[in-house]
């Protein structure tokens, strides 16, 4: 299991719009196939630059999938982001790994 990790600073200008839009957006990146379920998370520290910063966390069944979707996806969804917010927002992308898991289930 790979997780596509991809975290975003917001200008405080744009916020609202953003976050509606990445509600949109995500939807349209498991559309493509190449991911079985993402979560939108806040990033709980006070960035120095400011604005809001959050995490989507993509994932992927392996490798195969996530390299797919740089070839075939990855390139268009990103564009809309870019021409909508251009430098307003700050993003990067990190590939991590699924080692193990573990829960606790309380019955």
């Amino acid at each position: 299991m790979i997780i596509y990790n991809v975290t975003i600073n917001i200008d405080e200008s744009i916020h609202d719009e953003w976050l509606t839009w990445i509600k949109e957006h995500i939807p349209q990146v498991l559309a493509t196939g190449k991911f079985t379920e993402a979560k939108l998370t806040k990033v709980l520290v006070e960035e120095e630059m400011g604005g809001t910063t959050y995490s989507v966390q993509y994932r992927a069944k392996s490798r195969k999938d996530l390299d797919s979707y740089y070839k075939q996806d990855a390139e268009r969804l990103r564009q809309d982001g870019l021409k909508r917010f251009a430098d307003k927002m700050l993003a990067f992308r990190t590939e991590l790994e699924v080692i193990d898991e573990y829960s606790v289930n309380f019955t």
